[in-house]
Parts: structure tokens; C-alpha cells; sequence
């Protein structure tokens, strides 16, 4: 579903992310870990059209996308989330969402999918309520929703869970994975390490721009170079 070949990305001479590659295959949960400033949303940047890469391609269904604007990518069905959230704090619930799905649809058909989505991310009952005035773990939901609204068949998600109490967390990642038992694909940027453990089959991890390790959540745990550089320590898991 998504090919990247060793793409590089500088800013001057500062490279941000260097010579990575990857694929990932259709309704696979893939990982992306790393310490701060190691290059993840860079690459998520660079995969959704926000940043031309320096170097190398990426591919989405077979179609070369680099160089392709973030609508042009986003309409093709490859949508990313946000780290730091946009709320339009005076919009509601079922407008924001609403908004993303006319990127899609005409009025009457994104008014039937804004219904849907609301409904499957359990949002119906605070549909009305005004952006400023829901929780984090509200908040989160939307921009998940929004991203759905635009009929997304691969999504990155950018650290949705930070901020999460453990609870919320869960819910989270029964939501997710419920979405992914519905056919749709995911690459989690993500810092809560219990999260990525349990819920990845697939995980590569980025360290100054350079993917370090690629493997399943036994692999990377027990990966000394990966403890040393970024887990400091075994993660046990279920």
C-alpha cells in the first residue's frame, strides 16, 4: 500500500530525516518510535505532501506522490492527524467534522457521513457541543473523525494518544483497532511505549534521522541498540 525509498529530508544543513525506507502493507498497525527530535513527523510530513523530500520517493497504491499537494494526497486516501491539535474553537463537533467531509462529498452526502462517523467514534450525543468547550480525550476523537470524514484508506496518526489518562488511552486503542477490523490501514507516531507494544505488528525506529531498527515488538525490545538510544530499558508486554 505505501512504499518509501530512501527518503531524505534536510532543512539547510540540518538533516532531519536521512536515507529511510519502508513499506507498509494493507490493515497492518505499523509503529514509529524515537526520541524527540529524531525525525517522526518529519517523515509524516514528508509522506503527506507538506514537505517535498530532498531525496528519495514515496509511494502510495503504486502512484509515485511525492511532489503532490497534501489535498491531492489526502483525496488519493492517505490522511494524517496532527501533534499539535487545530480546534477551530468556535466550531461545533458536527460542523468540524462536517468541514472535512465536504472535501469529499457534496452537502447532502457529507451530512450522511458526518452522521456516520459520529456514530462510530461515539460522538452523537455531544455532536452540538462547541470545540473550546470538550475534553483532551474529546478533542482527540475529532481529529480522528475529521480525518476519517475525508475517506481515508491509510492513516498516520501523530502521538493521538498524548495527554490521554490510562483509561481514555484504552479507549483509544479499541477504537483503533476496531478501525482497522473495518479495513482501514494506520502508522502511529507514538511515545506511550505500552500502546505501541501491544498494539503494532510492525515497528521501526528512528534515531537522528536515521531508522535504526525495523521488527516486531520482541525484536525491538530486546534491540540494544534501540534500549540504548531511545527505551533505555526492556517494555514488557501482553
Amino acid at each position: 500500500m505505501l512504499r518509501v525509498d530512501r527518503v531524505t529530508k534536510t532543512f539547510g544543513g540540518l538533516v532531519a530525516v536521512h536515507d529511510v525506507s519502508f513499506e507498509v502493507c494493507q490493515k497492518e498497525i505499523v509503529g514509529i518510535i524515537g526520541p524527540n527530535g529524531a525525525g517522526k513527523t518529519t517523515l509524516f510530513e514528508v509522506i503527506s505532501g507538506f514537505y517535498p523530500p530532498s531525496s528519495g520517493h514515496v509511494f502510495f497504491n503504486g502512484e509515485q506522490i511525492d511532489g503532490f499537494k497534501p489535498d491531492q494526497i489526502c483525496k488519493r486516501g492517505l490522511v494524517r492527524t496532527f501533534q499539535i491539535m487545530e480546534i477551530f474553537p468556535k466550531l461545533t463537533i458536527y460542523d468540524c467534522i462536517l468541514t472535512a467531509a465536504l472535501n469529499r462529498c457534496a452537502i447532502a452526502n457529507a451530512r450522511k457521513k458526518t452522521d456516520e462517523i459520529l456514530e462510530r467514534l461515539g460522538l452523537r450525543n455531544i455532536a452540538h457541543l462547541l470545540m473550546r468547550n470538550i475534553t483532551t480525550a474529546d478533542a482527540k476523537k475529532v481529529e480522528l473523525a475529521r480525518a476519517m470524514a475525508t475517506g481515508p484508506k491509510l492513516l498516520l496518526l501523530d502521538e493521538v494518544m498524548s495527554g490521554l489518562t490510562p483509561v481514555e488511552t484504552l479507549e483509544m486503542v479499541e477504537l483503533i483497532k476496531k478501525l482497522r477490523g473495518e479495513g482501514l490501514t494506520f502508522i502511529i507516531v507514538e511515545h506511550v511505549m505500552q500502546v505501541i507494544m501491544n498494539l503494532c505488528e510492525r515497528i521501526l525506529v528512528l534515531d537522528f534521522g536515521t531508522k535504526i531498527a525495523e521488527g516486531n515488538p520482541k525484536e525491538i525490545c530486546s534491540n540494544k541498540r534501540v534500549i540504548d538510544s531511545y527505551l533505555g530499558e526492556v517494555i514488557m508486554f501482553a
